[in-house]
């Protein structure tokens, strides 16, 4: 009867999952809250300041930033603390919750330090959740960006920075669409970079600058275009995101050096000065200098203190004053530089290049040659490397076929259609096996992360046909491993339903994690158990379940498998650390229940578990 009951329950709650997938999608931000103009309140002086514990309970007076009625409804009691948006015309809505840090800052008293808090508190929760939003002051909001997508590795989720020119609670405030805006592209948008949202634009972190004190258009990046732009529909453009490449797990890399700094170069500087600013402990320096990267060469008392510091391992990269353009050696001033050892640095911004230089040079195993060899190379998309000419979408033979069926002509149109049809044939590509087409879709400007029209991605299908090789090619092409399908559903889980263990434990390795409900979890074990599917428990654990989750009666899988008789089960999850003394809603065991259908063969491996782990206790 209690087997009947179990499998009634079973059956009702996954199809009211089921249904509610349908209905919507729910995605989960962190809001790391460090402060700025954002949440201050005016005070008696009428000057705006922080003010601790006061923007939260003030969020939740706005229904476009919390839906109370849902909230009270529908949120479970552990989610009690998170605030949630109404539901999006795309069908997802996005729970948050806000991390508000003691004491709140000015960005302007922002050190290295609390770059690592943020970092780490990312760390901390990236598992949890499926964007990141820093809330920030904009003064070096530019900074922050650019040194957390350098301490950031192998990132495969978004993290939005975010502020405001007035405060959110003011009767005019640019801060209210900035905070929506990075709310709706963390849940929705899986874009694997540090980015800051302002102004209706998405832009690249370590690209972007603050370039007006009093507009609410104040960041710019002046030498990439907006990752997207936020209108009446939000665009992006894929073929921007920049993406690691990498099968390597995310982590992050707190400890920045503090030995660098900024020399700018102004008509006349003098020998004293730059022979200053170079002495140790200096390490690494960010030379401004004109133009196309110029410096003054008929001082050669200069380029004689810069060529000394660089024999002495201090790192010098030079980058322009100018707000566009990049460095070059065009110029016989430029080359004066380099031929002393200076770095180009191409079209890095200033705060770029300095906390770049502040990430190479924290690392401790890595040589002078090789920190050198790391500063001029690409790391987050900061710097244009080289220069690839624009590959023309119509020498791919499928779409010109199609644009010409259709008498499809401009530039635009083509576009359109690609993007119409990439991810189904990427799909297409991954099913069959086939990365020699995936490469050609790549190298035609296909976005291999886009998904299909049910949100399922080449990555998806990879997953679940079991192409360990396609896999590996999409992985190292940057496809994101968190993207979910329509149905919830990662390509991790694709994988525990093809049951290729090499594929989940490459996803897990990259930093693929389960995140769908304990409760589902446990539905699926419990349904595999109860059919003696031991492979399918075996993917699962893969992939990093506990056995021991259980069901809404609290049954585990264990449970399942000894009221079913089903043996082979019961011997895994025994050898695989399952309890057998786990109650459920019934005040049942295993052992019980074992004992209630009169299976001496499963009794008895119970009883042998339990004497071993009765030995091992006494033993040690």
């Amino acid at each position: 009867m209690e087997n009947d009951l179990f499998q009634r329950r079973s059956k009702l709650a996954t199809a009211g999952v089921a249904e509610s997938v349908e209905q919507e999608q729910e995605a989960k931000v962190l809001v790391l809250y460090s402060g700025g103009t954002i949440g201050m309140r005016t005070n008696q002086s009428g000057v705006y300041e922080p003010e601790s514990n006061f923007m939260i309970p003030e969020l939740k007076k706005l229904p476009i930033f919390h839906d109370k009625s849902y909230a009270e409804k529908q949120l479970m009691e552990e989610e009690k603390d998170l605030l949630v948006m109404p539901l999006m015309r795309s069908g997802r809505r996005v729970k948050y919750h806000i991390k508000e840090y003691n004491p709140l800052l000015d960005s302007s008293n922002m050190t290295m330090s609390d770059w690592s808090k943020i970092a780490n508190d990312i760390s901390t929760y990236y598992d949890e959740y499926d964007g990141f939003v820093v809330l920030h002051g904009t003064d070096t909001m530019a900074y922050t960006a650019s040194a957390l997508s350098f301490m950031c590795e192998n990132l495969g989720k978004p993290i939005i920075l975010t502020g405001s020119q007035i405060p959110i609670f003011e009767v005019r405030s640019d801060g209210r669409d900035n905070f929506l805006s990075a709310l709706v592209v963390a849940g929705q948008f899986c874009i694997p970079e540090v980015l800051v949202v302002f102004g209706n634009k998405v832009l690249r972190g370590n690209r972007t600058i603050k370039n007006d004190s009093g507009s609410f258009d104040a960041f710019i990046s002046p030498n990439i275009a907006s990752i997207a732009e936020l209108e009446t529909d939000i665009t992006v453009d894929w073929s921007l995101v920049f993406r690691s490449g990498t099968t390597e797990k995310f982590r992050i890399h707190s400890e920045m050096c503090t030995n660098v700094g900024l020399l700018r170069l102004f008509p006349g500087i003098s020998v004293q000065l730059v022979r200053s600013f170079l002495q140790p402990p200096m390490q690494g320096v960010v030379l401004q200098s004109y133009g196309a990267g110029n410096a003054p060469d008929n001082r050669p008392e200069i380029l004689k203190v810069i060529e000394g510091a660089i024999n002495l391992g201090v790192i010098i990269v030079n980058i322009t004053q100018c707000t566009r353009g990049f460095v070059d050696a065009t110029y016989a001033t430029g080359k004066a530089l380099y031929d002393k050892g200076v770095i180009p640095g191409g079209d890095m911004t200033a705060e770029a290049a300095l906390t770049k230089l502040s990430y190479v040079l924290s690392k401790d195993d890595w040589s002078i040659k090789q920190k050198t060899k790391m500063m001029k190379r690409n790391l987050r998309g900061e710097v244009r490397s080289i220069h690839i000419e624009d590959i023309s979408l119509l020498d791919f033979e499928l779409i010109d076929c199609v644009a010409k069926a259709l008498s499809i002509s401009t530039k635009e149109e083509t576009l359109k259609l690609r993007d119409a049809l990439y991810p189904n044939l990427m799909c297409a590509a991954a099913k069959s096996n086939d990365t020699e087409a995936l490469e050609r879709l790549r190298s035609t400007g296909g976005n291999l992360s886009a998904g299909n029209q049910d949100g399922r991605t080449a990555l998806h299908v990879a997953a679940r046909e079991g192409h360990l090789a396609v896999v590996q090619y999409l992985l190292h092409h940057g496809a994101t491993i968190h993207t979910k399908d329509q149905h919830d559903h990662t390509p991790l889980n694709d994988a525990i339903i093809s049951k290729d263990h090499q594929i989940i434990t490459l996803l897990v390795r990259t930093g693929a994690h389960l995140t769908m409900h304990p409760i589902r979890i446990a539905m699926e074990l419990c349904s595999a158990a109860a059919r003696d599917e031991v492979s399918t428990l075996q993917a699962w654990r893969a992939a990093g379940a506990d056995l021991n989750v259980s069901d809404y009666d609290k049954r585990t899988p264990l449970h399942v498998a000894v009221s079913t008789k089903k043996l082979n089960s019961v011997r895994y999850l025994l050898e695989n650390g399952a309890r057998w003394d786990t109650e459920d809603i019934f005040e049942n065991t295993a052992e019980m229940q074992a004992k209630k259908t009169g299976c001496e063969e499963i009794l008895k491996l119970i009883e042998q578990k339990s004497r071993e782990e009765k030995a091992g206790t006494s033993n040690s």
